[in-house]
Parts: structure tokens; sequence; C-alpha cells
């Protein structure tokens, strides 16, 4: 199993959703260490689609660790992991010595062809769009999921 987990994400989450992230975070942190590292949003009403990706990609990309292993979430490039599934790649990554995984989740906009580029792989939660605050919601709940299928342990909310 992975041995520490970095989550890089454009915008700060509020409310409900930070309190949910929160909650799985710490239960995560009972098993590895979870960092949340956020960049600033772009305005989307003061620049175009491309200098708004731009912006927030140098953000982005400047705060991935070395060395980590990166995934990004992406809806339409992403491959579609069961629970199970992401518990297995999550061991299999361990296994084979990339034990700092690093996530990354883009804004309203998604992410630029550069961060695109630099992920060592993509996931995805599905064919729906969700807000990038639901996300990290889901994101966390599934990391806490794979490590509880991992452990043998069943899971109850």
């Amino acid at each position: 199993m992975i041995r520490r987990v970095t989550i890089v994400a454009v915008g700060k989450v509020r409310g409900w959703a930070a309190d949910g992230c929160e909650d799985y975070a710490e239960r995560i942190r009972r098993h590895f260490p979870v960092r949340v590292v956020e960049v600033a949003e772009e305005d989307m009403n003061r620049r175009n689609r491309d200098e708004v990706l731009a912006a927030e990609a140098a953000r982005l990309l400047k705060n991935l660790p070395s060395g980590a292993h990166v995934v990004v979430l992406d809806r339409e490039r992403g491959v579609h992991l069961s629970s199970e599934k992401v518990s297995r790649r999550l061991d299999v990554l361990g296994s084979a010595g990339r034990s700092h995984v690093v996530f990354v989740l883009g804004g309203p906009l998604g992410l630029a062809p550069d961060v695109l580029e630099r992920a060592d792989e993509a996931w995805s939660f599905g064919a729906a769009t969700l807000p990038h605050a639901l996300a990290r919601v889901v994101l966390l709940e599934q990391l806490y999921r794979a490590v509880k299928i991992g452990r043998g342990e069943k899971y109850h909310w």
C-alpha cells in the first residue's frame, strides 16, 4: 500500500465539502499522511479559457513533489476504476516503490494539456461532470475505502 498521499487542487473547498474532506482525510491519516495543497483559482471573468488554464497549470505544476507518482483526475481521458481496482492499484504502486502518490484536481475548466502530460496516469469518477469540491470529497472517500478494502476491513459510513 502507499505510504503518503498529496492532493494538489485548484480552489478552496468550503462548507459541507470542506467538512467531508476533513472527515475523510482524518480517517485516512490513521493509516498514512495526507497533505492537501490548494492553489488559487483563476478569475474566469477576467481571462479567457487558455489564460485561466495556463495560470492554474503553473500553480499546480509548481506544487507537485518530485519523485511522486502523479495521478490526474480527468473525466474525459481518465480510466474508470471500481473501488476494488483503486485499492489494488494503490497496492501495486506501493509494492513497486511508488509509495508517494499525488492526485491533481483541476478547477471548473479542468486541467491544461501540460498538467495532463506531466501525469503518470489519469483516473475518472465516471461520465458525469462533478464540481471540483465534490470531486475532492469523492477522491478522499475512495482513498479511505481503498484503505479499508486493502486491509480486509468492512466499510461503514
